[in-house]
């Protein structure tokens, strides 16, 4: 019987099967392939400039470095603050060999701790600064050893050229150009210069390659300031303040020079001062501007606004008289004397204010009466600032009126139980010597660009305080205290001369009273008196030995106005009378 074979199924694969099978393979490859253009695609042409981004930053570093920031100038041009090129100091710690020897050779050639720059040259990473604007022997120290890794690049450094030159109104600025004082910060803004990228390539392994210290990146001029100072006149003002400050070893001085009718500010100057390239070698009191900053009691400077206050609410005139009461008066159970123990009975208003009498001005206080007086303080501007350009301006302060107490009306009289500042008080004068108006004063005159002025700074009136009638019979007090009173130290020959001394007790905190040795000696006034050109304060603060503002601060006035009027060309007596005849 024969065996059967078992039947081996046979599959069969339709023509339809196969080619649907080739259709999903072809997709599948489609698909596969569109992905892949389409990937490349995206990195190529959408995410491009993000991965040159990404790449650049890989292999290259910036560093940033202000240039060109705008120079300042006194109002005749002249260079008060510019830009000098000098270098700073990195290292490509990769590129050291040898830690220690490049350690030693920088600490002694830059003047540094040793462990600070062993640590910095340890650093990971591949920039890392040493020192910022190096001075040039410094610089041609290293260059000749020139040790491997320590690199060099150009910077912009803040000049000042005339040093302590009037250097609490210019300021100065930090180790990134940016202004931190004076007009420097007042200004920064548009005086700043570009901050220009510096490219630095990197090579594979992360080190610093082609980079010469040269700058890629263009540099601008930026916009240059023009002040209103005149660096002769601060000059004078410097000066002679300085003589006397040193004379008398006074703790500090302010002496201001100003024009009366515009507000301009000609000079400020502060003792002790500082130079503006070394300023961290100072304590940082001293960078300071006394002038704006510091408040004091005016003391009897303060009398000729009392005396405006008095004629123009009309409650005085210049001749009417007052009672002085020999010498003592009790104000609400305080004891009010007299400068040097003086006695004074009867004086006129004019005697009141040129002899400087307390018990006088309290007299003619009591007769304008809290509210009146208390407004005109206001009109003249004390408690309130000034609205300079300068930073940190003090507001200076006195009580409310509704504080007030016939103490507090009697001690304001005389410059007492009143804080103000040097540019407060001559700035109130000035409103005397220009025929009543209160101007902002001024130490700034121009925006320059390109050597051309894109914005000029203009006077700007605040107010009318007093009548031209008024501030013309206060004129006329304030020169008979420099001809008969306790200003005869301020009397310029050839010229007449309006002012008022003053000689305040400082307040004692410890005791809670004014002390008997500490003072502030004063002087303010302007020049000519009947047509202003100039009006000039001077205080010395706790001078030793003589203390009377009329023999302390007086004579500092007479000397920078001599010699600012001599500067200015302004006509003395003898030569309007000879101007006259001739025509």
């Amino acid at each position: 019987m024969g065996r059967n074979k078992e039947k081996i199924p046979s599959v069969s694969v339709s023509r339809g099967s196969l080619k649907a099978r080739l259709i999903l393979v072809s997709v599948l490859f489609a698909l596969f392939g569109s992905g892949l253009i389409g990937r490349l695609f995206f990195l190529q042409v959408v995410k491009h400039e993000d991965l040159v981004s990404r790449s650049m930053q890989q292999h290259q570093m910036t560093v940033n470095v202000n240039y060109g920031r705008g120079f300042i100038y006194d109002r005749n041009m002249n260079e008060l603050a510019a830009n000098i090129k000098v270098e700073s100091v990195y290292v490509t710690p990769q590129e050291i060999k040898d830690k220690k020897k490049t350690t030693l050779l920088l600490a002694k050639a830059l003047k540094m701790d040793e462990k600070l720059i062993f640590k910095k040259i340890s650093s990971r990473r591949s920039f890392v600064w040493i020192k910022r604007k190096v001075s040039p022997a410094e610089i041609a120290r290293l260059r000749r050893d020139s040790p491997s890794g320590v690199n060099f690049i150009s910077e912009d450094k803040r000049f000042f050229p005339k040093r302590e030159l009037a250097s609490g109104v210019i300021g100065f600025t930090g180790i990134d150009n940016q202004g931190l004082a004076g007009i420097e910060h007042q200004y920064d803004a548009t005086l700043k210069g570009n901050i220009v990228k510096t490219v630095m390539k990197k090579d594979a392994r992360g080190k610093l390659v082609q980079f010469n210290g040269r700058v890629n990146g263009e540099v601008t001029e930026n916009q240059g300031m023009i002040l209103a100072i005149d660096e002769v006149i601060q000059f004078f003002a410097e000066h002679h303040l300085n003589k006397q400050v040193k004379k008398y070893q006074a703790k500090s001085g302010v002496a201001i020079v100003m024009n009366p009718n515009t507000g301009e500010v000609y000079a400020i100057a502060n003792m002790p001062q500082y130079n503006p390239n070394n300023y961290s070698a100072y304590k940082p009191k001293r960078w300071i501007n006394g002038a704006v900053s510091n408040s004091y009691e005016p003391g009897s400077i303060f009398k000729p606004i009392l005396a405006a206050a008095a004629i123009d609410a009309g409650v005085a005139r210049p001749h009417d008289i007052f009672f002085c009461e020999n010498g003592e008066f009790d104000i609400g159970g305080k004891k009010i004397g007299e400068a040097a123990n003086h006695k004074f009975g009867w004086l006129t208003l004019q005697d009141v204010i040129s002899k400087s009498s307390n018990i006088g001005s309290v007299k003619v206080a009591q007769q304008l009466g809290k509210r009146s007086f208390y407004g005109y303080i206001k009109k003249f501007g004390f408690g309130q600032k000034t609205g300079v350009a300068l930073p940190g301006e003090a507001a200076g302060r006195f009580k409310e009126l509704a504080a007030w107490d016939e103490r507090s009306l009697a001690s304001i009289s005389f410059g007492h139980e009143i804080s103000a500042t040097p540019l407060q008080m001559i700035n109130a004068v000035s409103a005397i010597a220009n025929g009543g108006t209160l101007m902002v004063p001024r130490v700034t005159h121009a925006i320059i660009k390109n050597g051309s002025v894109t914005k000029r700074f203009k006077p700007k009136a605040v107010r009318r305080v007093v009548s031209i009638q008024t501030s013309r019979q206060v004129v006329e007090i304030m020169k008979h205290s420099v001809k008969t009173g306790t200003g005869g130290e301020a009397a310029i020959k050839g010229y007449e001369v309006a002012g008022k001394t003053g000689t305040a007790q400082k307040y004692d905190r410890e005791t809670g009273g004014y002390s008997t040795t500490a003072y502030v000696s004063s002087f303010v006034g302007f020049v000519p008196a009947d047509a202003a050109k100039i009006a000039i304060l001077v205080m010395v603060d706790e001078p030793k030995g003589v203390h009377w503002g009329g023999s302390v601060a007086a004579p500092v006035f007479k000397n920078i106005g001599r010699e600012t009027l001599r500067y200015l060309n302004v006509p003395s007596n003898d030569q309007r009378v000879y101007i006259l005849d001739r025509a």
